[in-house]
């Protein structure tokens, strides 16, 4: 398969690695954020694994009523995907841990735990991770996870990338566009074949189809993390997670979290790393 040029000032995420970790906040973001990068990845070397940190689907008590008995078939649907979607993609594994989605930010010391075993057993040297752009609150916290592995207690010996997915900055869906310019990026503009085979991995999630309708299938774009002020918002105006806040009811598939309790969550998981051992 030909490789388009690649209008980039920074390396490409997978330079001098050969053992690539890449951190998913749900089932479907290796696709959203990652589907070229993984075969440019292989195709220069490297194996790419994959740990999945939430299943994907909210709560049981957060679903409808009618619907809570079959919470557990829908994580099972949403892991079958996910593994579909791996072998298509050629991932040399793929773990999942069992939070909810929604429930990141307030399992952070315990994941953190995970994920750098993780780390230690696979011999990774380079993480991949969902940028802080308010996507998700669960990509947020992923992005403040991830910073935290090469400087906190215990900390791994890795190189963190992390990559775009969507946004609501000047409130218009942005796919795979930082927010703002924070370090050197890398643009991966997708061949032909990249493209249709991101739509194919995209279809493989018919579970989630009506959540990936703004995913671009044109470019994908990686930096390493940027030193991020996570007591702020990603940016300003409203978050992509908030644009159906309005609704009068708690409707299982509308987030109703603030960013100022993403915020304080996450520095509390900060601070929680910078206190002494007891």
């Amino acid at each position: 398969m030909s490789q388009p040029e690649q209008a980039t000032s920074a390396h490409p995420p997978w330079k001098a690695a050969r053992r690539i970790l890449l951190l998913i906040a749900h089932p479907d973001d290796e696709v959203v954020g990652c589907c070229a990068a993984i075969g440019r990845a292989r195709a220069a070397g490297a194996k790419v694994f994959g740990l999945v940190l939430t299943t994907g689907v909210p709560a049981r008590d957060v679903l409808w009523p009618w619907d809570r008995h079959r919470h557990g078939q829908h994580v099972a649907r949403r892991r079958d995907e996910c593994r579909a979607v791996a072998a298509l993609l050629g991932l040399s594994g793929m773990a999942f841990l069992d939070l909810p989605a929604r429930g990141l930010r307030g399992a952070l010391l315990d994941v953190r735990k995970q994920v750098l075993e993780t780390i230690a057993w696979l011999r990774v040297e380079t993480v991949w991770a969902p940028a802080y752009e308010g996507g998700h609150t669960d990509h947020d916290s992923a992005s403040m996870l991830a910073a935290s592995l090469p400087e906190g207690p215990g900390k791994a010996d890795v190189t963190v990338y992390e990559y775009a997915e969507y946004n609501f900055l000047g409130g218009t869906v942005r796919s795979q566009t930082f927010p703002a310019t924070l370090g050197p990026e890398c643009i991966l503009e997708l061949s032909a074949e990249e493209a249709q085979l991101k739509r194919q991995a995209l279809a493989r999630y018919s579970s989630a189809q009506g959540d990936l309708v703004y995913v671009g299938v044109g470019r994908e774009a990686f930096r390493p993390i940027a030193a991020y002020d996570y007591s702020r918002p990603p940016h300003e105006g409203k978050l992509f997670y908030q644009r159906f806040q309005w609704v009068f009811f708690r409707h299982p598939r509308v987030d109703f979290t603030q960013p100022a309790e993403v915020c304080r969550d996450l520095l509390r998981f900060r601070s929680s790393l910078a206190a002494p051992a007891q």
